[in-house]
């Protein structure tokens, strides 16, 4: 009786020992843990890459090692930097990366994940001060600072590739001048700003005298059209008026020529106006029918 109680208790401890054996990568049993992934190799040649759970090995002649399979930190080097137009930068920056490529990551750094961090900042660096060195300072502070970040990641994601490693991104943490030139650049910045306002001031007072040009130009074409039109207009209507004084004359000649004499003594003659005139007068002829009763 004694003896059966035995052998389940046995039981539970070989069990447990291969488990214990198993997450340290010994004894037949392999297990995986989440957020990370296992190699199991024979005589150099890839076995088996695992998932996380349970696996097995034949001990002695096969090996296992263990890489992270998360997105791992790497905060890289601070770089001097010359950008386009001359200025000195150091340039800080940091990489998220993770082991894409398990077996391919094992061929290219058997030594371990030092060597791969090592590369890892040796490309970056290169790629930083490559996409950087084609900027402008203000480009690289300011205006262009997403899409350089972009092209260096494109850049370094592509090298690593080839190595097993993925990059999700590389990213700027700190862009300061070297001590000692603030001073020399703010002067070159503002003594470049105001070149740039100069500039500016004499295309715009160029385009506004330009444009006071031409509006006096369309100013004056405006104004000798409309009095062209006017002249034309009053020249139509004193013919048109010819025209009816014309007709209203031929129509009653002695009336017409009685209303105009009277439009002229109307015009001519007030209140306190004398005239002196011959008796046989033609202005006078209708004041006379007038006196005689005529």
């Amino acid at each position: 009786m004694r003896r059966l109680l035995i052998w389940p208790l046995v039981l539970i401890a070989v069990a447990v020992g291969l488990v214990a054996a198993a997450n340290f990568d010994l004894g037949p049993l392999v297990i995986t843990p989440e957020g990370r992934q296992k190699v199991i190799s024979r005589f150099n040649e890839v076995r088996k890459v695992t998932s996380p759970g349970a696996w097995y090995r034949i001990p002695l002649l096969d090996t296992v090692r263990t890489y992270e399979q998360r997105w791992l930190y790497l905060n890289t080097e601070a770089l001097p930097i010359q950008t386009r137009d001359g200025e000195q930068l150091i340039v800080d920056n940091y990489a998220i990366w993770r082991i894409d490529d398990p077996v391919l990551y094992q061929q290219s750094f058997p030594v371990g994940r030092k060597a791969a961090e090592e590369r890892i900042d040796r490309i970056v660096a290169d790629d930083v001060r490559e996409v950087i060195g084609r900027h402008t300072l203000e480009e690289v502070l300011r205006e262009k600072r997403g899409e350089i970040m972009s092209e260096i990641t494109g850049n370094t994601r592509e090298s690593l590739k080839r190595v097993g490693i993925g990059v999700a991104e590389i990213r700027i943490n700190r862009t300061e001048l070297p001590q000692g030139t603030e001073e020399s650049v703010y002067a070159r910045m503002k003594t470049e700003r105001e070149r740039l306002a100069r500039k500016n001031r004499a295309e715009g007072e160029e385009r506004a005298r330009r444009i006071r040009a031409e509006a006096d130009r369309d100013a004056r074409v405006i104004v000798a059209n409309a009095r062209r039109d006017a002249e034309i207009t009053r020249g139509q209507g004193d013919a048109e008026a010819t025209r009816i004084y014309a007709e209203a004359y031929s129509g009653d000649a002695d009336f017409y020529a009685f209303q105009r004499s009277l439009e002229a003594y109307r015009k001519t003659i007030g209140a306190e106006t004398t005239l002196v005139l011959s008796p046989d007068s033609e202005f006078f002829r209708f004041l006379q029918g007038t006196k005689n009763g005529k």
